[in-house]
């Protein structure tokens, strides 16, 4: 601390200096102009390093150092404070397989929290690991109260859900937060990147549940919307019998977006039940009539053209009397009924 003191008051000397130099040796002057800037700023310099050397340092605080020194088992770090911090393997890392001196390079940047100011020799004692858990539950409560969108990957299955880890937290999926419909089998999710948000978020208690159901709603969501916003009115198509209800039947189309086919739709005969009528798997021929709130409104009976609707109806109507001409005249048929 004393040398900086003395540091400081030859700059001020040189300041000062410069200002008392005579105006007519042009040179001098010259040369000392050129030297405020650079005083000026070595003042400023030494400012901050005096500021950042009286600040207090408790437990608990995040700091950001440089890496002066490494040995076997310990990183020494510069704070610009009157004492350095010491980080021990433990504290730095749990890679086991290379020499700290591979891991922390001198001049590198390093972030930690402060466990202990004084480790008994004048070093404050900090943390890599605890600084990293700190940033990581900050930044879960962060996505929390955000609704932040996060990507992880399920790294084991437990009981009634899996597990991910996020920034060196342990975090738990139940199973029925892992997708739209409950999931029975979670080792099927082993491995997989799923995009989550955080629901529970309890620092003490280190307690992180997350849930993809949300974000995959709205996957399928915006799916079936894209899809519907891509049928058109008018549209003749294949589907599939879904399932069958009192007022109508849900028909899946070979797009994947389901319509309702109300039961006045399915024929210009007049249906109390569509029992026998239709069955569940069944393909039918519909026609798009109707797009509105992102749900279709489909007919069979539109989808047929109205010369086969005529056909139709002229088979139906037709009575053959001898085989030899067919008509569906009134007179023609009493004249064949035998009494």
């Amino acid at each position: 601390m004393e040398d900086k003191r003395l540091e400081i008051e030859e700059v001020v000397e040189i300041a000062e200096t410069v200002a008392e130099a005579p105006a007519a040796e042009e040179t001098p002057v010259a040369e000392a102009v050129e030297a405020v800037p650079e005083v000026i700023e070595s003042m400023d310099d030494y400012a901050a390093e005096l500021e950042a050397s009286l600040k207090r340092v408790a437990v608990g605080d995040v700091l950001t150092g440089t890496i002066i020194g490494v040995t076997e088992d310990t990183v020494m770090v510069d704070l610009k404070y009157y004492s350095q911090g010491v980080i021990a393997r433990a504290d730095y890392t749990n890679d086991t397989e290379h020499s700290l001196a591979e891991l922390a390079v001198v001049g590198d940047t390093v972030t930690a929290t402060v466990v202990r100011r004084d480790d008994g020799e004048g070093n404050i004692v900090l943390s890599c690991k605890e600084a990293i858990e700190k940033m990581a539950w900050d930044k879960m409560e962060a996505a929390l109260e955000e609704g932040t969108a996060m990507q992880v990957k399920i790294s084991g299955v437990v009981n009634a859900g899996v597990i991910a880890m996020v920034d060196g937290i342990r975090a738990f999926i139940p199973a029925s937060k892992l997708d739209v419909a409950f999931v029975e089998n979670t080792e099927e999710w082993l491995g997989r990147q799923v995009m989550v948000r955080a629901i529970t978020v309890d620092r003490e208690a280190k307690k992180l549940v997350l849930s993809a159901k949300e974000l995959a709603r709205e996957r399928l969501n915006e799916e079936k919307s894209r899809k519907v916003a891509g049928c058109a009115v008018g549209t003749v198509t294949e589907g599939t019998v879904e399932s069958i209800q009192a007022y109508g039947a849900f028909v899946r189309l070979d797009n994947g977006v389901s319509g309702l086919l109300h039961i006045s739709q399915v024929s210009d005969k007049r249906l109390k039940t569509l029992k026998g009528i239709l069955e569940v798997g069944q393909k039918v021929t519909v026609k798009i009539t109707s797009v509105e709130n992102g749900k279709l409104s489909l007919s069979m009976k539109a989808a047929v053209e109205p010369e086969v609707k005529e056909e139709v109806a002229e088979e139906e109507n037709v009575e053959y009397i001898s085989g030899e001409s067919a008509t569906t005249g009134l007179g023609a048929l009493l004249a064949g009924l035998k009494l």
